[in-house]
């Protein structure tokens, strides 16, 4: 998740709060090899979205093929990586959906990105909302989590699925070898899993996920 104030500031991080701030100055001095970049990369994206048709596979079939072909297995729910990425999409989950439940704490505003006080005051008032998220039941929002990876010499794909809410996603690392590996991979999990009419029509956030893929 990232977000962006009209100062070129970007906080970068995940439902449990964000890990980074960078303050980059205005989008418009940035360096042209970057400017260049992102021209290409929007070049790319609509490129894609031309190319994009709908042809559908449910979050078991796309399970199933990769397994098949990649060699994916799942990843036991008492496994530390498991746990925190529940914990993640637990607290996400909330944030979209039941943010009533948090209270004052639903909404908390963005720090003054140059004030240290300010930006601690922001991290303490995140971490003590995921804190607040944690020890609430699982049964107000009903959830059916699984992570799955695929390895590569030690390096791993995860892959993680909700088959309540219909998430869908992906996250690796490694050396430029495996990434190029893990990417073109991801690319092919994402396109079998694929998009319905109606996400191309709205734009969904499967759509979305979709073409970012094929274009990065």
């Amino acid at each position: 998740m990232e977000q962006k104030s009209k100062n070129g500031v970007s906080i970068i991080g995940g439902a449990d709060g964000p890990t980074s701030i960078f303050i980059a100055g205005p989008s418009e001095k940035q360096p042209l090899k970057v400017r260049i970049k992102n021209s290409i990369y929007r070049y790319k994206r609509i490129k894609v979205e031309k190319t994009i048709v709908a042809n559908p596979h449910s979050l078991s079939e796309t399970v199933q093929y990769a397994k098949e072909k990649y060699g994916l297995t799942e990843t036991a729910p008492g496994n530390r990586e498991y746990i925190e990425q529940i914990k993640c999409l637990k607290e996400s989950l909330i944030l979209q959906h039941e943010p009533e439940l948090l209270g004052e704490m639903k909404d908390i505003s963005l720090p003054d990105y140059f004030n240290e006080a300010s930006v601690i005051e922001y991290f303490g008032k995140t971490k003590t909302r995921s804190e607040m998220i944690a020890e609430m039941p699982d049964s107000i929002i009903p959830m059916d989590f699984h992570l799955y990876k695929i390895e590569i010499n030690d390096n791993f794909l995860e892959m993680e699925i909700d088959y309540t809410w219909n998430i869908f996603g992906m996250s690796y690392s490694g050396n430029k070898a495996v990434m190029k590996k893990f990417k073109k991979i991801a690319r092919d999990l994402y396109s079998y899993y694929g998009v319905t009419e109606e996400d191309i029509i709205n734009k969904t956030e499967r759509y979305s996920s979709l073409v970012t893929s094929l274009s990065s």
